[in-house]
């Protein structure tokens, strides 16, 4: 049996036959089996785009929705092999819709298989595909241009597409190209050269796969992040987790690259029994020769040891409908660490059409941008043109738990050591207990007209009644001065709140008891200002009002505006709001005035030991 295993990509923009095309070569190579054969020739029969004859492509086009469309949703992996080589192969969607399927397949293959329909020439899907799989640091591509027989199999249609992709390569990565025209539906140079078109005497795809060279991970410098700390008993403790990359052996010195503490390893632990060797890929358990603080999401590795990141500059794929904004905090998932992670600058977008990057402030559904990103915590990680593993990374929605992008390490920072925290004699306990109170962020949000200013400003008035320190941030306020520059789309709001939220932690440490009146839709916002200032400090009140009451009222008439089109983004009209799903405080307006509603948050503050 052959060692050596290739990784295969095929992509491509949709029906160009990257299906039928893999079906094709498992079918030349030998490798289905009698019964899958009878099964396929049935469902031919009923699913098949191909009269009369065998659809290839429902090999590979197992749920029920690609068979009815004729299209590939998901990735679906085939394992074959030759005499030369054993091959897994990812068929990955051609949709835009479902770019992220298409990153999962790119992101551990060593070659792509790039097809192109030869009626129709490059697409901007193709062009995408190409850009992720340079972007992933796939080096080598077979460029198959399929359909060949439904032009006559002409050469001229070949070389002008072979040009047309050559003209790209100043733009994408790729150390090889192999350009291979085919038809995959009868298998013309799929497994052996095509009599139907003598022009061409280049490999066939199987000989262009079987010659293409695997990326090693095992070059590289030992690496393996902790995905578990096993502590069966007193008498034993390993750290689980699976080789990124390189290789291990007892007496080799490793650091944890988080903490910078040394240990030798003395036992290599699997449930097959000790290993005398391990390499990338390999599922460990390592027993060093004395305990240090090792956690999961730490990093054993051999030296020198990887940096411990607080920012990150990369290549974001956005995956999620909506737009990528700055100031957004997320979910950073980057080997077993997770931490989270704000977007504090998105500066261009690989323009799909020419491939040059162009300025924007958001990217959109998939979308391919460079990002900076500031992290809570260090992570452990390298560039990802050196490590994959420890370079790639994803985006998670904090609160729906959604994959929303996928992400490739390109600049890597640490913190400045010439910035450093200046520890003050005077600090928030001090100016608090001066001050006889407990600070907090009482943070008001709910639709215009709700009465959030209303019953803010009566909270304050009882407040300093009481002989407490107070300061008020309401949202027109605030826009006349520090937020003036900023107007109303999606990604304005995220930065009027992300301004506001660290003005309202500095008020804080000042030991005051800040009252913050903002329409803030976005429950994402609303826990970044959380998170800012610490969750027992935070206070979110919401101002439960129906938006027919918000209407009727419409103290500033912008109702009437937005409906008259006046006024765009408008909350409640045009643009969303997310309700609170757990506020500390509800207040519905609809059952009680404003006076009463202000003496009950008043006493929710007695009650949480606030004021006294």
């Amino acid at each position: 049996m052959p060692d050596s295993v290739l990784r295969v990509l095929t992509c491509g923009s949709v029906d160009d036959g990257k299906s039928t095309l893999i079906g094709r070569l498992l079918f030349e190579c030998g490798t289905i089996p009698d019964d899958v054969m009878a099964a396929l020739e049935c469902d031919s029969k009923r699913f098949g785009t191909v009269d009369g004859a065998t659809d290839y492509a429902l090999l590979v086009d197992g749920l029920e929705a690609e068979r009815e469309q004729g299209v590939t949703i998901d990735v679906a992996y085939r394992f074959f092999e030759t005499p030369a080589r054993r091959f897994i192969l990812a068929d990955t969607p051609g949709h835009q819709q479902y770019t992220r399927n298409m990153v999962t397949g790119a992101s551990t293959a060593d070659l792509a298989v790039l097809l192109i329909d030869a009626r129709k020439g490059i697409l901007p899907q193709t062009r995408r595909h190409a850009a992720i799989a340079s972007l992933l640091g796939i080096k080598q591509v077979v460029l198959a241009v399929n359909k060949m027989d439904l032009m006559d199999f002409q050469e001229s249609v070949f070389a002008a597409i072979r040009h047309d992709f050559r003209a790209l390569l100043g733009k994408l990565e790729f150390d090889r190209i192999t350009p291979i025209p085919i038809c995959a539906r009868d298998g013309d140079n799929v497994t052996s050269a095509s009599m139907r078109m003598p022009w061409y005497t280049g490999s066939s795809l199987l000989r262009a796969l079987e010659a293409a060279t695997p990326m090693s991970a095992q070059a590289g410098p030992f690496r393996m992040p902790v995905q578990y700390v096993s502590r069966p008993d007193h008498t034993f403790r390993g750290y689980a987790g699976t080789i990124a990359t390189g290789r291990v052996q007892p007496g080799d010195r490793l650091v944890n690259s988080a903490a910078r503490t040394e240990a030798t390893v003395s036992r290599i632990v699997t449930m097959n029994g000790d290993l005398a060797e391990a390499n990338a890929g390999d599922p460990v358990t390592l027993v060093l020769d004395r305990e240090i603080d090792i956690s999961r999401g730490d990093v054993l590795a051999a030296g020198p040891a990887p940096a411990a990141a607080d920012g990150l500059d990369a290549w974001v794929v956005w995956m999620d409908e909506t737009p990528l904004f700055r100031g957004r905090a997320y979910l950073l998932m980057l080997g077993s660490r997770t931490v989270v992670a704000t977007v504090t600058d998105i500066t261009t977008r690989l323009d799909m059409e020419t491939l040059e990057e162009v300025s924007v402030r958001e990217l959109a559904l998939n979308e391919i941008g460079r990002v900076s990103i500031s992290l809570t915590h260090p992570v452990v990680c390298e560039l990802y043109e050196a490590n994959r593993e420890l370079g790639g990374f994803i985006l998670i929605d904090r609160l729906t738990r959604g994959t929303v992008g996928a992400g490739m390490v390109t600049a890597i920072r640490t913190r400045n050591a010439d910035i450093v925290w200046h520890r003050l004699d005077v600090d928030k306990a001090a100016r608090s207990a001066l001050k006889g109170q407990k600070p907090a962020v009482l943070w008001f949000t709910g639709l215009s007209g709700a009465g959030k200013s209303t019953i803010a400003n009566l909270v304050e008035k009882r407040l300093h009644a009481l002989g407490h320190h107070t300061m008020i941030l309401d949202g027109d306020n605030v826009r006349h001065g520090l937020n003036r520059d900023l107007g109303f789309s999606e990604a304005d709001r995220v930065e009027n709140i992300r301004r506001i939220a660290e003005v309202s932690r500095l008020f804080v440490e000042a030991g005051l008891i800040v009252i913050v009146s903002f329409i803030s839709p976005y429950r994402a916002e609303r826990m970044l200002a959380r998170d800012r200032v610490g969750g027992d400090e935070f206070l979110e009140i919401f101002v439960d009002t129906p938006v027919e009451e918000c209407r009727r009222r419409d103290p500033k008439g912008l109702y009437l505006k937005a409906d008259a089109g006046q006024i765009r983004n408008f909350t409640g009209v045009d643009a969303p709001y997310e309700e609170p799903l757990d506020p500390e405080i509800r207040l519905r307006t609809l059952e009680g005035t404003p006076d009463v509603l202000a003496d009950e948050v008043v006493a929710s503050l007695r009650t949480r030991g606030i004021i006294a």
